[in-house]
């Protein structure tokens, strides 16, 4: 389903979200009817106890997950549509993701963790050239060629956002981007963020319990239960 000629300035359709797991003979609702739009551009901070539904949510509009029903339109492509090579694609193209533990791999130097999501890019020199770029956007520019073992855990995450904005998506999920984090480097990672969002145009979604990261939002989308309690629209 194409979206985008009804309503061109969102970045994120979300309409009727539900998802349940199994759980011995029953079905345990995780999301319950979640229904939302973001503004392409937009800061958008997701917020909730623990066990509300936020990661669940986050794993979906990054396409890493499928709802049990509803429809979700990422910059008008209904990624709930698609079949895996498909949504492997528009996950490539359009979506940026951070987890909070970093997920860097061990044995690469920074620069070869951010070329990683381009190994298959036809263009090798262009595809190192692009990592580069990234890594000197987040002021890793003097790191390339260390391992993850050799950064602080500052630096790792500046690496793993450089990753996640190599292959230039126009949507950036983070799942508790500033968790492990002190709060000195959290706030570091913040104004990098911001930063981020003014020089490349790119719709955040963060889910978080930092009430810093909360503040520095366009919008909070609180959850309870599965369910977005504040701030849909």
């Amino acid at each position: 389903m194409q979206l985008t000629s009804l309503f061109p300035s969102l970045a994120i359709q979300a309409h009727d979200i539900r998802h349940s797991l199994p759980f011995g003979n029953q079905q345990i609702d995780i999301l319950n009817g979640v229904t939302f739009n973001v503004e392409r551009g937009a800061w958008i901070a997701l917020t909730g106890p623990s066990g509300s539904g936020k990661s669940t949510l986050l794993g979906i509009l990054g396409g890493l997950d499928t709802p049990t029903s509803g429809t979700i339109a990422i910059d008008g492509v209904d990624i709930t549509t698609l079949n895996e090579t498909k949504l492997a694609r528009i996950r490539n193209q359009k979506i940026g993701i951070v987890f909070q533990s970093f997920n860097l791999i061990p044995t690469l130097t920074a620069l070869e963790n951010v070329e990683a999501p381009l190994y298959v890019h036809p263009n090798r020199k262009h595809a190192t050239q692009r990592a580069r770029a990234m890594l000197d956007l987040v002021g890793l520019a003097d790191r390339l060629q260390h391992r993850p073992h050799q950064l602080s855990g500052g630096q790792q995450q500046r690496v793993a956002i450089a990753r996640a904005l190599v292959t230039e998506p126009t949507l950036l999920v983070a799942d508790e981007p500033t968790g492990n984090l002190d709060t000195k480097t959290g706030v570091q990672i913040l104004a990098l963020f911001e930063q981020l969002r003014k020089e490349l145009g790119i719709t955040l979604v963060i889910a978080t319990h930092d009430n810093a990261v909360a503040a520095h939002a366009d919008q909070e989308l609180h959850m309870v239960d599965g369910c977005i309690v504040q701030g849909a629209l």
